[in-house]
């Protein structure tokens, strides 16, 4: 009998500075958890991320990456998120053709919801780790 070897997800994570990575770090002072397999990229503005970051990303092996930043309207330069959803949008249809566009993600998480920022961040790596391991 053969014994199943689970499985445990790499996500990256490309997080604004100033909203979702400052929750990530009062995650952290509050002691909150979230999966080893997941790795920060902090980035001055979600809109900075490079569709070619998360296809290389994903080429290297992770199986997962989300951008995550201000909320639409509080990005603190000014239309930043606007930009990302458009640009993550045109990604994610383009991953489609390949059959990868359920590996990428966007959320908003502002500076004071560290307990929204672990939910994603763990939903998602949940999620990956049932498709993975076959559930």
């Amino acid at each position: 009998m053969e014994e199943k070897i689970e499985k445990n997800p790499e996500i990256v994570g490309f997080a604004c500075s100033y909203c979702t990575f400052k929750a990530s770090e009062m995650a952290g002072s509050l002691r909150m958890k979230y999966p080893e397999g997941v790795k920060l990229i902090q980035v001055p503005c979600s809109s900075r991320v490079d569709p070619a970051f998360v296809i290389k990303a994903i080429l290297e092996g992770a199986d997962g990456v989300f951008v995550a930043g201000c909320h639409p309207g509080d990005c603190h330069f000014i239309k930043g998120n606007f930009f990302t959803r458009r640009k993550i949008a045109a990604l994610k249809e383009m991953l489609d053709a390949f059959g990868m566009k359920d590996r990428l993600r966007l959320f908003w998480v502002s500076a004071a919801e560290a307990r929204r920022f672990i939910e994603k961040v763990t939903g998602m790596y949940n999620e990956i780790k049932e498709k993975k391991n076959g559930g």
